[in-house]
């Protein structure tokens, strides 16, 4: 068990440093990749662990080595995202632009690279690194080692909360964004019943005149007067009540509007990091509000 912990860390270290470096190459700046805070890819050193225990027998055979290799890896990768999705909401990477891709998890580029990675691994690297953990003193290997597993651990609890409350930000941000929704919605309804009760009123003043033209002829010019002055009077009441309601309306929008700019401002540990490490990074819901927080974090370089 001493042995295969200390695999576990450091080939999750290693699998760190790889995600860094070919982040390196295609941004050309350093971004700490990986699920945790730390300098830790815990889903390598899963499956560097899958790798030795099922497929050493079959070193001799490298076809079926690479083969094997291609099949586990890919399928703690595939596992490995639809787990993060169903538990957190969020697709952490997306390989739905890439041919041959399963789902958006798994592709057949990335897939015949950690084969060939295995390989090397099998024949080159894990050789060195059982001797390297062999010949380190028990007693320090055994401090370090729980050392490492006590601050991954921290890590961990650490990166979920950071998940967390991304989540309950972006629930907030959608809550806002509907209020503005059903405020112009409701005020728009209100005041279009208003005017339209008005106009009825008025159609109503100018059918009676129009009765009463018929049987009280000298009166007409009188009631069409009053129907007409009236009319232009609602027809005022009818403009002021919509001014106003526009008025009320667009300082209720201003005031979410802010604390929507406000919420989107809100920081949190983890929340930049986080971003940074998974560009593809896509939640289930609030995706609209997911893709305004990356554009503050790249606005704050």
């Amino acid at each position: 068990m001493y042995e295969i912990l200390c695999y576990f860390i450091i080939y999750s270290f290693l699998g760190w440093c790889t995600e860094v470096a070919y982040a390196a190459v295609n941004s050309g700046k350093f971004i700490n990749r990986g699920f945790l805070n730390g300098p830790v890819c815990p889903i390598y050193g899963f499956g560097v662990l899958l790798v030795i225990s099922c497929l050493t027998p079959l070193m001799d055979n490298k076809i079926l080595l690479f083969l094997g290799a291609v099949l586990l890896t890919s399928t703690l990768e595939w596992l490995t995202g639809f787990t993060l999705e169903k538990v957190f909401h969020g697709k952490w990477w997306d390989y739905s632009q890439v041919p041959f891709n399963l789902n958006g998890y798994i592709c057949l580029k990335f897939s015949i690279i950690w084969g060939l990675a295995c390989l090397l691994i099998v024949d080159l690297i894990h050789p060195l690194t059982r001797i390297v953990v062999g010949n380190f003193p028990l007693t320090a290997g055994r401090v370090v080692l729980a050392l490492a597993l006590t601050i991954l651990l921290a890590d961990g609890i650490s990166t979920v909360m950071t998940v967390n409350k991304l989540n309950r930000q972006l629930n907030r941000l959608n809550e806002i964004g509907e209020k503005l929704r059903i405020i112009s919605d409701e005020l728009g309804e209100n005041i279009y019943e208003s005017v339209s009760a008005i106009k009825e009123r008025s159609e109503k003043l100018k059918d009676l005149s129009e009765a009463l033209e018929e049987s009280l002829g000298k009166r007409v010019d009188q009631l069409e007067q009053k129907a007409e002055a009236l009319e232009e009077s609602l027809g005022r009441k009818a403009d002021q009540l919509e001014q106003r309601a526009e008025a009320f309306r667009e300082e209720l929008k201003k005031q979410w509007k802010q604390a929507y700019e406000e919420e989107l401002e809100r920081y949190f540990f983890g929340k930049r990091r986080m971003l940074k490490a998974f560009p593809d990074l896509k939640f289930t819901i609030n995706g609209e509000h997911l893709t305004r927080l990356k554009e503050k974090i790249k606005q704050g370089r």
